[in-house]
Parts: C-alpha cells; sequence; structure tokens
C-alpha cells in the first residue's frame, strides 16, 4: 500500500504524463522515469533498483496510455496504420532485447543513457528542422531496422518511442499530427515487450519492496494508470487544435532539466 501524500504525487504525475502523450505522442516515459527516480528514492527503495523499476513501472504505465491516447487520434483518422504494421516486429524485438540487457545494467549506465537520450529528444525539438522535400520512409526492410533501434532505445530509457519515432517520421516528411498519432499507435507494442522483459529481467532480484512484480512497482501502476487514461486524450484533442511549437519549446525545456537531475543520479552511482 501506498500513503495519500505519495498517491497524491503518483496521480498529479499519471495526470501530466498522459496529457504530454496525448500531446505529442511520447508515452510519457520521459517525465515519469525522473520523476519515480525522485519519489522512489524518498521512499528510500534499495539504490541499486531504483532506476530499473522507475524504468519498468513506466513502461507499463504505457500499455494503458497508449490505448486511451491512440484511440483519440484515430477517431480523427490521424494513425497511419500500414506504418505501424512496419515498424512493430522490430519495435517487438528491440524492446524485448533491450529490456533484458537493461536489467543486467548498472544504475551508473542507465541513468547516464537516460539522461542523454533526453537532452537529444529536447534538442531536436527546440530545432525543429525542416526535412528534404523528396525525402520518404524506407521501405519493408528499413522500417524493420529503424524499428530495432527505437524499441532497444524505448526500453532502455523506460520511454514509449515517440522521443525517437516523431522526429524520425517528420524527418521523413509525414505530417506532424500524422507522427504524434502514429507514434501513439507504436507505445503499445513497445510497452509490451519492454514491461514483459523487464518483468523477466527482475524476479530473481532480491530486496526489492512489497508490491513489486519484477521491476514494475504495482502501485505505482495502479495510480498512474487511473489519472493517465484520463488526460490522455484531452492531449490529443489539443494537439489537433494547436501548433504545438511553442508546447514543444516549453516542453524542451522541462526535458533538459529532468536530463540533468538523471546525470545526477548517475554520478551518485558512479
Amino acid at each position: 500500500m501506498i500513503d495519500g501524500a505519495l498517491a497524491a504525487s503518483l496521480l498529479a504525475l499519471g495526470a501530466a504524463t498522459g496529457f504530454a502523450a496525448g500531446l505529442l505522442g511520447i508515452g510519457g516515459g520521459m517525465l515519469l522515469v525522473p520523476f519515480l527516480t525522485l519519489l522512489f528514492t524518498a521512499r528510500g527503495f534499495p539504490p541499486e533498483h531504483i532506476v530499473h523499476m522507475a524504468i519498468a513501472t513506466s513502461l507499463a504505465t504505457i500499455l494503458f496510455t497508449s490505448l486511451s491516447s491512440v484511440r483519440a487520434h484515430h477517431r480523427r483518422g490521424a494513425v497511419l496504420w500500414p506504418v505501424v504494421r512496419l515498424f512493430a516486429p522490430g519495435i517487438l524485438l528491440g524492446s524485448l532485447v533491450g529490456a533484458r540487457v537493461a536489467g543486467w545494467l548498472p544504475t551508473f549506465w542507465l541513468a547516464l543513457g537516460f539522461a542523454v537520450f533526453v537532452a537529444f529528444s529536447a534538442t531536436q525539438m527546440l530545432l525543429d528542422r525542416k526535412p528534404a522535400p523528396h525525402r520518404e520512409l524506407p521501405r519493408r526492410w528499413g522500417m524493420f531496422g529503424a524499428g530495432l533501434g527505437i524499441g532497444v532505445l524505448s526500453s532502455f530509457v523506460g520511454a514509449g518511442g515517440g522521443f525517437i519515432s516523431v522526429p524520425f517520421m517528420v524527418w521523413c516528411n509525414v505530417r506532424i499530427h500524422n507522427a504524434v498519432a502514429t507514434s501513439a499507435a507504436l507505445g503499445f507494442p513497445i510497452a509490451a515487450a519492454g514491461t514483459i522483459g523487464y518483468v523477466w529481467a527482475g524476479l530473481r532480484e532480491s530486496g526489492l519492496p512489497a508490491g513489486s512484480l519484477g521491476f514494475v512497482y504495482l502501485p505505482a501502476l495502479a495510480a498512474v494508470v487511473a489519472a493517465s487514461v484520463l488526460t490522455a486524450p484531452l492531449g490529443a484533442r489539443v494537439a489537433h487544435a494547436s501548433d504545438v511549437r511553442r508546447l514543444k519549446r516549453v516542453f524542451a525545456i522541462l526535458l533538459y532539466l529532468l536530463a540533468a537531475y538523471m546525470l545526477y543520479k548517475a554520478a551518485q552511482a558512479y
């Protein structure tokens, strides 16, 4: 069981990440992992397991957030399902393998890797580069390779893959609203395979707190999901009704702050 203060913090965090998932197609993991790391640290969880648990729990929440978000985007006809089908095989394999490898890595490397990729994603949002007009998505095996990379990196950092897949699709001249919607659909296979991998990797670990299933902390999962599934459709509506460039800039600044915190956690674990 969790106390009232922790439950309130997790509900607020779930509401924010659900909105971000619907708005930007990022799955919410880049917000969840640093804040879950902070909350788990305050609760006195074993330091060697905190980042693994934050990443695993984040991935598990995306199972629910992505469904809520993609339903809202699908109603507007924005999800490119043929693109989802091309990405999915590589994403499933990459997410499962990435989660297994991440379960063996020390906290230092996980926290450092998370910080680097979040900072990279924030920079991509700020630059807002325009792609060459002739560029398009690759064919079948190219999409498999891209999905493999997205799956591995996503399971390493506990995100739904939007921090890579959205910039990649926009770079290939997919409209931003379609890229966000399609990324939301990709979040489910990433989260499913990654969660299985982290549960499997954590089953034999000792010292995990009560309420854990492998590295997934079930009380936090329940609280975050309860709020995020309500706010993800709201984020999707805002995404389709507005120019999200200004919001992306604000979000990028927040991501830099979160990356700095995860660098601090990496330094502590070094």
